[in-house]
């Protein structure tokens, strides 16, 4: 993007059918505003047209939407979550969350909802998203902890797929290709 940000695509699907996602998304992230006092700032967007970046991850380069097609297709802002780096001896990179009254939100009954975000130094990525009504009560998402996402290992798809199979990086490395939803 203009101001630095990277747009990064994010699609949830159950590990026994991870060609139907169930919901996709748009990340852009950024430094966060010194005034913010965290170190990454990631927003969540709707994508305009979902279908077209189905499986977005499993697809080569010159068939999946270009740069210049992804500006266009980012839709209505979601949530922002900020993040710190973790302290030293933790597991994760980095961790944060929405603030505490969440954002504007109105599935299933919802008024509001709030997510949290950690990166671990596994290249784990845990999120925990919940909706909640007027009175404070959970009306969707996990109640027990956040969604566990790993890199996928290529066993876990059939071969049509041709997952991309993930060697320890080192940190500073880009991670590119699928994620598997632990249940």
């Amino acid at each position: 993007m203009v101001d630095g940000s990277k747009v990064l695509y994010f699609e949830q699907a159950f590990w026994r059918t991870p060609h139907k996602p169930f919901r996709q998304r748009f990340f852009m992230v950024k430094p966060c505003a010194k005034e913010l006092k965290c170190d990454v700032e990631v927003s969540t967007y709707a994508i305009r047209d979902a279908e077209e970046y189905k499986n977005f991850c499993d697809r080569p380069r010159d068939q999946r939407p270009q740069p210049e097609e992804v500006i266009g297709d980012i839709a209505e802002h979601l949530t922002t979550i900020h993040l710190k780096r973790c302290e030293r001896g933790k597991r994760c990179l980095y961790e944060g969350s929405t603030p505490a009254d969440g954002f504007p939100n109105s599935w299933n009954g919802a008024t509001y909802c709030t997510s949290e975000l950690a990166v671990l130094k596994n290249n784990e990525i845990h999120a925990w998203d919940r909706g909640f009504d007027d009175d404070g009560n959970q009306v969707w998402g996990v109640k027990g902890g956040p969604y566990e996402f790993k890199p996928a290992p290529s066993s876990s798809f059939n071969d049509v797929l041709n997952p991309l199979s993930f060697a320890s990086q080192p940190l500073g490395k880009r991670i590119e290709g699928s994620f598997v939803l632990q249940e």
